[in-house]
């Protein structure tokens, strides 16, 4: 989202009497970044740092510059967004566009020390190559609520367990996460399917979710299985190509049967993934239709082109090439995610878009939501609680 201009009243009148006293105590009082209110369906969001630094900018959900006040360490922008936006941003400075590395406020980027409201990507321990990083989150007044995220007394939990298949598709071991539904034998349940494992896990919470839909009766009990790819071979191994479907049709699924008894009815089982994950659910779900009743893709990179000529959207050709079948899908994206793909692709607003109209065109049901944010968990992990609960009605 760019910068307007705009500024703060609260900055405007710190700049008419600014001392170093009133920079003080302004600083200790003031938590960041400023929210004030612009008209019925926005607000001014001001961010704030200090510190010396050759540029700056709140920037990953949001992109907006911060210019530093002559004579003071004293940096600010402002920028109309809606009411009920919800994303994630961090502190960066000299044109660094990296996510923080921990909470200490500090390095190249930073999260928002005065604002304590943050989201933590732990590293996946199995991953070697994985590492902590850490964003502050922004959430106006109006963002839509998250009933189905957080814990809730009296709910009990679902058995997770760590195990590793061995796969010829992918070309070596494959960790698989394995959550069991509380109370309930897994023989005859539908599975879901989740790529990104450890991040679905960690970040968008898919256990409690499913913990909280279970046993609030809105899904049925089922067998999660959480697909982990790790850094350095995620993109290759998440690409609409033959290993991918390869592992989850004639490696993982069978696996699923013969040792848990779970997704013997394909109507039932669904295949979930965010961003690189959406487009190889929707790609594996099409292919092994017989086997999957439902997709559900976050933010699904449709851009991915042709590897002959580059062309992109390849996928969404493919669906007006092919016959349909007995497929409904969830798809959704953030109205942010207006940036060019890679090489100069569409940008994941469009190509999402693109995706849900040549679906429906095509006979597919489709359920399609667009959320206020952009690229990014805190928004994913509340719409997929929403998806979820659009493929059992």
């Amino acid at each position: 989202m760019g910068a307007e201009a705009l500024q703060s009243p609260r900055i405007s009148r710190l700049l008419s009497t600014l001392s170093d006293r009133d920079l003080d105590d302004f600083w200790v009082s003031t938590p960041t970044p400023l929210i004030e209110p612009l008209g019925d369906e926005q607000m001014l969001v001001t961010f704030l740092w200090r510190g010396s630094a050759t540029s700056t900018r709140a920037w990953w959900g949001v992109d907006v510059p911060l210019g530093q006040v002559p004579g003071t360490d004293l940096w600010h922008g402002s920028s109309a967004m809606p009411t009920n936006l919800r994303t994630v941003y961090c502190l960066a400075h000299d044109d660094t566009e990296s996510s923080p590395a921990d909470e200490t406020g500090t390095g190249p980027s930073h999260i928002d020390l005065g604002n304590p409201h943050r989201i933590h990507f732990p590293a996946d321990p199995a991953d070697p190559a994985d590492s902590d990083s850490w964003l502050s989150v922004l959430e106006l007044p109006a963002a839509p609520p998250e009933p189905w995220t957080a814990r809730r007394p009296g709910v009990p939990a679902g058995e997770l367990t760590d195990v590793v298949l061995p796969s010829a598709a992918l070309g070596g071991d494959r960790p698989v996460t394995v959550y069991r539904p509380a109370g309930t034998p897994t023989d005859g349940l539908p599975i879901l399917v989740v790529f990104d494992g450890y991040a679905a896990q960690h970040v968008l919470r898919v256990p409690t979710i499913l913990d909280n839909l279970i046993a609030a009766g809105r899904v049925p009990p089922m067998v999660a299985l959480f697909v982990s790819s790790f850094t350095g071979r995620r993109e290759r191994e998440l690409e609409p190509t033959p290993p991918i479907h390869g592992f989850v049709e004639h490696e993982l699924v069978p696996w699923a049967r013969t040792r848990l008894g779970a997704g013997t009815a394909a109507t039932r089982n669904i295949i979930a993934g965010v961003s690189r994950g959406g487009l190889a659910a929707a790609y594996v779900g099409l292919c092994a239709h017989e086997m999957f009743g439902a997709v559900l893709a976050q933010s699904g990179s449709f851009w991915w082109p042709q590897p002959a000529d580059g062309e992109p959207g390849w996928l969404i050709r493919q669906i007006t090439r092919s016959p349909i079948v007995d497929l409904r899908f969830y798809l959704d994206v953030g109205v942010q995610e207006t940036l060019p793909g890679p090489g100069g692709a569409p940008n994941q607003l469009s190509v999402v878009r693109q995706m849900r109209d040549t679906l429906t065109r095509h006979g597919y049901p489709v359920h399609y939501t667009e959320f206020i944010g952009a690229h990014d968990y805190v928004n994913w992990r509340r719409t997929f609680a929403e998806g979820m609960l659009a493929l059992h009605r």
